[in-house]
């Protein structure tokens, strides 16, 4: 479904006083999504690994490569997708604070996308609502006075509405506390049985994968690097193993008096 061959990527850098250069953040990336797979994809904060995601989702143009959706360009020669292309890729960014306005309503920011096709309607939003398990109260409160967790599954919501193929979750839940993220990662495992869509999971927390992700992608040296299995017992890659490395444990070990060792 989506491929991206030999992607280089970067930004300019440089002040008023200095000469601008180009700072690559990909290199030779590669990556696949096969129809209703959820591919995650891992790094650390700075790897590149967002940049990416932009890329999937058309908000920039690659330097170099090609990004194929069915086996087209994503984009014209204009950087433009074509509207059944982009109906068909949505995304659900971390913060949804920044993802909405504060006076729109929960119907507003949920019937945004159906409204440019003429097809919002107080119903429809109403039954996506109840897909991401939220109450019709919610249609006429703005979202300044919902929750965090309510505001990430009204955005949820809003990627739903066009009944996409592909939706990208950029460190979707990481801004949640524990028992809304279970919530949620719950919720989106529901979802995808329900609609056979796929998934691109952008997360630098390894937890969050155990049971969502099919295959796993890990940022390295500026190109995503396919790992055959993120909690095994064999050797990982140095990026991977510190992600492991920081996971704290269910329970936390025993304080011992001063003086006397473990075992």
């Amino acid at each position: 479904m989506m491929q991206l061959q030999d992607i280089h990527h970067g930004y300019r850098q440089g002040g008023i006083f200095s000469r601008s250069r180009r700072h690559p953040v990909l290199q030779g990336a590669r990556l696949t999504i096969g129809t209703g797979e959820c591919v995650a994809l891992l790094g650390r904060t700075g790897s590149g690994k967002s940049t990416l995601g932009r890329l999937v989702l058309g908000l920039e143009r690659p330097d170099a490569g090609r990004i194929l959706f069915d086996g087209a360009p994503l984009t014209d020669f204009r950087g433009r997708m074509a509207p059944a292309t982009r109906r068909a890729i949505q995304a659900v960014f971390q913060d949804p604070q920044a993802a909405t306005s504060p006076r729109f309503t929960g119907y507003e920011v949920v019937a945004e996308p159906l409204t440019v096709q003429g097809e919002a309607s107080r119903d429809r939003v109403a039954e996506l609502l109840a897909e991401v398990d939220l109450p019709p109260e919610l249609l006429d409160r703005p979202a300044h006075r919902m929750s965090g967790g309510q505001l990430q599954r009204l955005c949820i919501a809003r990627a739903l509405a066009t009944r996409p193929r592909l939706v990208v979750l950029d460190e979707a839940v990481n801004s949640l506390d524990l028992e809304t993220q279970a919530r949620v990662m719950a919720l989106l495992r529901r979802l995808r049985a329900q609609h056979g869509m796929a998934f691109l999971f952008v997360t630098h927390d390894l937890r969050l994968l155990r049971g969502f992700a099919d295959r796993s992608y890990v940022m390295q040296d500026r190109r995503p690097v396919e790992v055959a299995d993120p909690f095994g017992p064999g050797p990982l890659p140095p990026v991977l193993q510190a992600l492991r490395d920081a996971i704290l444990p269910e329970m936390p070990r025993p304080r011992l008096p001063a003086g006397r060792a473990v075992g």
